[in-house]
């Protein structure tokens, strides 16, 4: 790769989980381009992604969508406009980083980069042979793009996940006014943005009510959307519990999880952050991808895949295992 880039534009539209899997790649990239601009073109939500890691990432342009793409409602009469904002800019590269390529490498080709890279598949026919990297399957989504970066001759610069903790985060945190204490709670998040993704509450609350007999106070957290999954988990239990679901930004939430003693949650965004914020978590796996989207450091994080183990005994041990020697 030239070493003459200036301006980058990185395509990913799509959700946190998603966006904070590719910090590593993020950090690679800013470390071999130090003085480039690089901007995000993303979901209308990931402007406050690019603030948050403004030391990455510079600026965001909203994607109003595509057809066939599943992340939102394509807004057809603002993607020419979409369109041509991204081609006035004239980036020295695109990085296409949203996926294997089979719907988005011929919109990205649109976007007039000088050199454009991303993934491909063999059946849709490689783009660009140099700058193309066959998409790899059977690996997580964080070597995926760090992969990626390599194949482009951007040395990684570790695996890690990051999660910055802003004064904003605290304040807002704080305005919550919980009656908790860092390390004396466990979050349990139940929530997940398909239902056929979730674990089954009544299994939630039995965990929650395990957790809550070894002395433990249980925090459920979640959006708005989600309180009443939250609710139903706080009936099902047999203990009090603090639901805060509906009451957290992004960032109260991350503090929330940094100061936990644990986590416990469906294989979603929160539990990538517990992994950037080295909260032990157990994380239930229900899209048959732990390979894929499960955190990388096996002792901090244990993962179960439902859908080959669907023994509640397997969790509870694990879980009690890893709140004894973490």
């Amino acid at each position: 790769m030239s070493k003459d880039i200036r301006k980058i534009a990185i395509f990913r539209a799509l959700q946190l989980g998603d966006m904070l899997c590719t910090v590593p790649a993020l950090r690679a990239l800013r470390t071999a381009f130090p003085e480039a601009h690089i901007t995000l073109l993303g979901l209308p939500w990931a402007a406050t992604f690019v603030q948050r890691y403004s030391h990455y990432l510079d600026s965001f342009i909203h994607f109003p969508g595509y057809p066939g793409l599943p992340e939102q409602k394509p807004d057809i009469a603002k993607f020419p406009i979409f369109l041509d904002v991204v081609q006035q800019e004239q980036y020295d590269l695109v990085l296409q980083m949203q996926g294997n390529g089979s719907i988005v490498n011929p919109m990205v080709a649109l976007f007039g980069g000088r050199y454009t890279a991303g993934f491909w598949r063999k059946e849709d026919g490689c783009p660009d042979a140099g700058l193309f990297l066959e998409y790899p399957e059977d690996v997580s989504e964080i070597e995926r793009h760090l992969l990626l970066m390599e194949y482009l001759d951007i040395p990684r610069q570790g695996t890690e996940l990051e999660f910055p903790i802003t004064a904003q985060d605290m304040a807002d945190f704080n305005r919550m006014g919980l009656t908790i204490d860092a390390q004396e709670y466990i979050c349990v998040h139940p929530g997940s943005r398909g239902s056929w993704r979730q674990w089954p509450p009544h299994l939630f609350a039995a965990m929650a009510d395990e957790f809550a007999e070894k002395g433990w106070k249980i925090v459920l957290t979640g959006t708005a959307d989600e309180r009443s999954l939250t609710e139903e988990v706080a009936g099902l239990m047999r203990h009090e519990s603090i639901n805060t679901a509906g009451q957290t930004t992004l960032g109260s939430l991350g503090v929330l999880v940094k100061n936990a003693r644990a986590l416990l949650s469906n294989c979603t965004g929160v539990s990538h952050i517990a992994a950037a914020l080295q909260t032990p978590s157990i994380v239930i796996s229900m899209d048959g991808e732990p390979l894929r989207w499960a955190p990388l450091n096996k002792k901090l994080h244990f993962t179960v895949d439902w859908t080959t183990e669907p023994d509640y005994e397997i969790v509870l041990r694990h879980g009690l295992r890893l709140l004894e020697t973490t």
